[in-house]
């Protein structure tokens, strides 16, 4: 996890959820199925230069982490592992100074053998959105700025690991703002962060739950992204 999610609330709503300011959407619209490479929102605060001042946005960003000194790769990075995420050189200078989270509404993992897969949702009891850690990068294509992203994983835990082994960082309103703060950790900073991100995503652990889809929503290529029935149980 993560290779697969949902997160159908508009602008709008997200700019009202996470008190930001609207940001560039260009090419990204709300989606039941988002796959790696295609745009995703994000939220993420940056210090304006001019007045100094902390801007909170909520921005479109590619899933699919490319910083500017890597070169292109066939295989897209959207996940980083908690585990790594602050010693691994290609995630540790952005989880350093640019996190961000992901929302959405819930994520899909799959069980079985090839060709047989059973489709999963996983979401919070409450149906209230959930909200994954991330890093986001950027670089300069022509003459535009192309934002990309990835989302930190976990080992999974309660209802989550019954399904796979790993699962988004998830994170409590109560530490978004501590989360997103534009500054540069160090080494301890990176640590103290890890240690947050790990108890406060043991707890979202815990209203998680899941149910079974329709297997429609197991090939990336051909399922409708504008189908709200992919994340109705099978039962309905």
């Amino acid at each position: 996890m993560c290779g697969r999610f949902a997160m159908n609330e508009e602008v709008d709503e997200l700019i009202k959820e996470y008190v930001a300011a609207g940001g560039d959407f260009r090419d990204w619209r709300p989606s039941y199925s988002y796959a790696p490479t295609d745009p995703v929102a994000i939220v993420r605060e940056r210090v304006d230069h001019e007045s100094g001042e902390v801007r909170r946005t909520v921005d479109a960003a590619l899933w699919n982490f490319h910083p500017s000194f890597m070169r292109d790769s066939k295989r897209p990075n959207f996940n980083a592992r908690i585990e790594t995420v602050t010693s691994n050189g290609l995630w540790k200078g952005a989880f350093a100074s640019s996190r961000a989270l992901v929302p959405m509404r819930g994520y899909y993992e799959w069980t079985g053998e090839a060709g047989h897969k059973q489709a999963h949702f996983l979401h919070a009891k409450d149906g209230e959105l959930l909200t994954a850690a991330g890093i986001y990068t950027a670089r300069k294509i022509d003459d535009d700025w192309q934002v990309s992203t990835a989302i930190i994983t976990r080992e999974a835990r309660d209802a989550s690991g019954e399904v796979h082994d790993r699962m988004p960082v998830f994170l409590e309103r109560e530490v978004w703002d501590e989360f997103l703060q534009p500054v540069k950790l160090d080494d301890a900073g990176k640590q103290d962060m890890v240690q947050l991100l790990t108890a406060e995503s043991e707890k979202v652990a815990k209203s998680i739950t899941s149910y079974e889809v329709d297997r429609k929503v197991n090939n990336s290529r051909t399922v409708n992204p504008d189908d709200p029935t992919l994340i109705q149980p099978l039962s309905e």
